[in-house]
């Protein structure tokens, strides 16, 4: 069984405690994995700190490079870290391939881009700049469902901007983490990087540490919320990617035929556990019926099982909560709609659920309104589009959304009114490392990605420079 360690102040250490990781395909252990106490996370942080001084010295070009040798070591790696990727998050072998090719790509965009003062005002009597400093020690806390490149929308910019980190990945899939700290290690100096993990159990020490300066969080909306309460007490800088309902807004002039491949990978996408995946579709009368016969073919079709299985499309629910979860929206759906393919659980190990459609059910219901991250789509029935809008914007979330037309002025200006972070028109969940991301009312606070995003990881820090 391979052997992991954490990261702290340079070096490779063994946890205080050890837990076991399952594989969710199989319900077997897995490995057995290091878990820190409180004690070595304040040596993290305190490695942290005491490495953030000189590292928020060197060059732009200096980190610049170091992000670029990390990104050569997990592309050297890629199909270890894709196989290990799978084996803990369950996902199928060519997805998590994907997840990894992702996260090069992610570390090389930051890699090129720059921290230069802008010029706010320049006139014969001053000039006024821009500048932005790094904050100090920053805490990064990523989800379980797409560990590495989330790891990437947080690690890459908050080091070019100066800052040290500790990182701790959720406690179901730490391995994959724990592989990139060994991997990487030795590419910045002690303390710039260090990796801890975890029960659950230290979160909150870690993002109340007085040391920490900046949280960047990735995790569900109840969580986001404690993360929120954690950093009041020291006035933290914060950035929260949250929980989401995305709904998916179906016009009528569209071939359902046509447009129900694209739509359903959006949704079951990785089993359904995506922030920003069509969680709920609201059709027209006109071609509901086509619709949902459509999808629930589609879902018949689905190949679910080991991610590591030759053909798999779709890999178990990550873990055994989560699992329990889904089970609970599966019996809202049987309540309260009309399940058209999908909706028994096979008996055996893992924690495997087909992809699940279920038609003639309504807003108000649990399987609508709440977000169920797992493999269950809803398809709601409308007469009148901006029915369906109100209905879409009334959900307390607003991560993304998507409007599907022939139309595009029509899908526009309906776009346009959606109340969620990011709209797609004839699309969805499409990321890119050079394009903004933030989410709406209680999806998110802050920016990930884009220079507005590494502008985050920063004090702005403006200067008057009289010329005469």
């Amino acid at each position: 069984m391979q052997s992991f360690k954490m990261l702290v102040g340079g070096t490779l250490v063994d946890g205080a405690n050890s837990m076991d990781v399952i594989n969710p395909a199989t319900e077997e252990v897995l490995a057995t994995c290091p878990r820190a106490d409180t004690k070595q996370l304040d040596q993290a942080v305190a490695a942290a700190k005491a490495a953030f001084p000189a590292w928020s010295n060197t060059s732009i070009a200096d980190r610049q490079r170091a992000l670029n040798k990390m990104a050569d070591k997990i592309e050297a790696h890629a199909a270890d870290l894709s196989r290990l990727l799978t084996q803990e998050q369950g996902k199928p072998l060519d997805n998590a391939a994907a997840e990894i090719e992702g996260t090069v790509a992610w570390f090389r965009h930051f890699a090129a881009q720059d921290l230069e003062a802008t010029v706010i005002e320049e006139t014969e009597e001053r000039r006024i700049e821009g500048q932005h400093r790094p904050l100090g020690v920053v805490a990064a806390i990523t989800p379980w469902n797409f560990p590495i490149i989330l790891m990437a929308f947080k690690i890459p910019p908050a080091l070019l901007a100066g800052n040290t980190v500790v990182l701790k990945p959720a406690p179901t899939t730490p391995l994959s983490t724990l592989m990139f700290a060994e991997l990487v290690h030795d590419l910045v100096p002690p303390g710039v990087l260090n990796v801890i993990t975890d029960a659950n159990d230290l979160g909150s020490a870690l993002t109340a540490h007085p040391d920490v300066k900046k949280i960047s969080f990735t995790g569900s909306t109840a969580t986001g919320k404690k993360v929120m309460e954690s950093a009041a007490s020291g006035l933290k800088r914060f950035s929260l990617e949250l929980g989401g309902n995305d709904a998916c807004i179906v016009l009528d002039d569209v071939d359902p035929q046509t447009i129900a491949p694209t739509v359903f990978q959006h949704a079951f996408q990785n089993s359904g556990q995506v922030c920003i995946a069509i969680k709920r579709v609201y059709a027209p009368t006109s071609i509901y019926d086509e619709l949902c016969d459509a999808l629930g073919e589609l879902a018949r079709q689905a190949i679910v099982g080991d991610g590591l299985e030759q053909g798999t499309q779709f890999g178990p629910v990550q873990n055994k909560m989560q699992f329990e979860k889904v089970q609970g929206f599966l019996d809202d759906a049987e309540e309260n709609g009309t399940i058209v393919a999908g909706g028994d659980v096979p008996e055996g190990p893992g924690y495997f659920i087909p992809p699940t459609i279920v038609r003639d059910i309504k807003d108000g219901t649990k399987l609508v309104d709440d977000e169920q991250f797992g493999p269950v789509l809803p398809i709601i029935e409308y007469s009148d589009a901006e029915d369906a809008l109100a209905a879409a914007n009334a959900s307390p979330y607003g991560l993304g959304g998507s409007i599907w037309s022939n139309d595009i002025d029509r899908a526009y200006e309906l776009a346009s009114r959606m109340d969620s972070g990011t709209v797609w028109i004839n699309n969805h969940t499409e990321l890119s490392p050079g394009v903004p991301f933030a989410g709406a009312k209680q999806s998110g606070f802050g920016i990930e990605l884009a220079a507005e995003g590494l502008a985050e990881f920063t004090q702005l820090h403006v200067v008057h420079v009289p010329l005469r």
